[in-house]
């Protein structure tokens, strides 16, 4: 069970896309505002969590993940010109283009990342700590709250970071970092799960 969760907190709370805009709706002080966008990473990953849990690998295929690739780089790219073309005003008390509940729910659900995360553990994990049944929904949901409680992590972080910044345009300049960080992560994704999974099949 300890291995279990040690994987959990290794795979959730490492940076990625989810993690990144955490960070960022905390430095722009938006984490009571975000509070959805967690909520709705944590719905996406307790879904994941019931799906592979309840049917291992039957439903969604390695084979699928290339078109869930596809959907997930170009999501995340557009999230990623959201924040880089957003206002900036630090006395600002409701900033436009709040990240949403959907958002969250969207970006996780076809996030290859939160798929290759949940997989191992319903399949090799959850069978190997007798966890069938009616079990699998407890665990699914106090593994889905540890994933809803990593952006949310990064968001009091940036929280605590912001309050040494106090000048417009250094926040402007974190966006666009973060922006091109996210679009990075967009293209990795793409290259690793879309481009060179249709090379590896072109060379034979």
């Amino acid at each position: 069970m300890f291995n279990m969760f040690l994987y959990a907190v290794g795979v959730m709370y490492t940076p990625g896309p989810i993690n990144i805009l955490g960070l960022n709706q905390g430095i722009h002080k938006k984490v009571k505002a975000s509070i959805g966008f967690f909520a709705g990473v944590g719905l996406a990953m307790f879904i994941l969590f019931l799906i592979f849990g309840y049917t291992g690998e039957n439903v969604i295929k390695k084979t699928h993940l290339i078109y869930i690739s596809i959907v997930g780089s170009g999501y995340i790219l557009y999230l990623a010109m959201k924040i880089f073309k957003a206002s900036i005003q630090i006395n600002e008390e409701t900033p436009a283009k709040q990240l949403s509940f959907k958002d969250g729910l969207l970006m996780q659900l076809f996030n290859p990342k939160a798929m290759l995360a949940t997989l191992p553990i319903a399949t090799i994990h959850f069978p190997a700590n007798e966890i069938t049944g009616a079990t699998i929904l407890p665990a699914s949901a106090v593994l889905a709250l540890m994933a809803c409680l990593a952006p949310c992590t990064y968001a009091l972080i940036g929280m605590r970071f912001s309050t040494y910044i106090h000048n417009d345009r250094i926040l402007k300049y974190f966006n666009t970092g973060m922006a091109i960080l996210l679009a990075y992560v967009a293209f990795a994704i793409f290259k690793a799960h879309v481009f060179d999974v249709i090379a590896g099949v072109n060379a034979f």
